[in-house]
């Protein structure tokens, strides 16, 4: 039976594709929605029954490409990495050089997808493993402010195991540098709360995500209040190619956002102490290409 050592190796080696500039996610959301089934005493699950909550979890946390909102991606290509099997009542006819399968089919044929029996020995041999893979495949692939709401829609819960080894290091001078830079206040709104002197409700937001390459720079970093922060990371807004124009996107809606966030809509975010301290060019860039909600907003 594989350790969980050489679990986490090969959970570390799955492909992903990509949906347009930005790495696809797909397959880990669909691992996390498994684990979490795993909770609930479920070894595997029917893809006409995960249909619909998989793609609920695609629209908020993958890459915003509507058009490959398709759960039967992941749930039929993870077989590829030798971590997932998929079982049916009858043959599932595959198309196109990557041998998909159609979500008709696998409704039809009530296929049910779920982890290898050498997986789930070595996930159920500890309880802390499933805690273990779960922040394994967050921390890889998702910046930390979208983790709880991860979590929660999933269903799962870390209070118990370590937090695994082999995570890409992050300075831990960040925040501390990026909150002073901004004189440890929102950028966007403002916001400076603190409880005694230390700021309350205050992150250090990476423009481009340090999972996919963002360095622990301060020129990649924004000061942000705890809202702000998940509203950038979820792509409700960006920063327009001035480098300082807040831009939000058509797909806000709400009765208690206008103040919060839409009333910023064509605004200016608040500059560093430091011209040095200005967001790089090309990480905004690349939140605008890869994370926010286009289309934008008309002023």
């Amino acid at each position: 039976m594989a350790d969980l050592t050489s679990l986490l190796d090969r959970f570390d080696k799955i492909k992903l594709g990509k949906a347009g500039k930005r790495t696809a996610a797909h397959k880990p959301l669909l691992m996390l929605f498994a684990l979490g089934e795993m909770g609930r005493g479920k070894d595997s699950v029917a893809f006409r029954d995960l249909e619909e909550k998989l793609k609920r979890l695609l629209g908020t946390y993958g890459p915003w490409t509507p058009s490959e909102i398709r759960p039967e991606y992941p749930f039929w290509r993870l077989r590829n990495d030798g971590l997932w099997k998929v079982s049916a009542d009858g043959p599932i006819r595959t198309y196109g050089k990557g041998g998909d399968a159609s979500a008709r089919d696998l409704r039809e044929q009530h296929a049910r997808g779920g982890y290898e029996d050498c997986i789930l020995q070595v996930l159920k041999a500890d309880p802390r493993h499933v805690g273990v893979v779960a922040r394994r495949l967050l921390d890889r692939h998702f910046p930390e402010s979208l983790h709880q709401g991860i979590l929660d829609d999933v269903g799962l819960s870390l209070d118990a195991g370590p937090a695994p080894s082999g995570r890409r290091k992050r300075d831990p001078e960040f925040r501390q540098k990026v909150l002073m830079a901004y004189e440890k206040r929102c950028c966007v709104c403002g916001y400076d709360l603190r409880l005694g002197d230390r700021p309350a409700g205050l992150e250090a937001a990476h423009i481009k995500w340090h999972t996919h390459g963002g360095p622990d720079d301060v020129s990649n970093g924004l000061s942000l209040c705890v809202l702000h922060h998940k509203a950038f990371d979820l792509g409700a807004f960006t920063v327009q190619n001035d480098g300082c124009t807040i831009a939000c996107s058509q797909h806000l809606s709400g009765s208690t956002n206008v103040d919060w966030l839409i009333g910023f809509h064509g605004k200016s975010l608040k500059k560093p102490q430091s011209s040095e301290y200005l967001p790089r060019q090309s990480c905004l860039d690349w939140h605008r290409d890869t994370i926010f909600r286009t289309p934008e907003r008309e002023l």
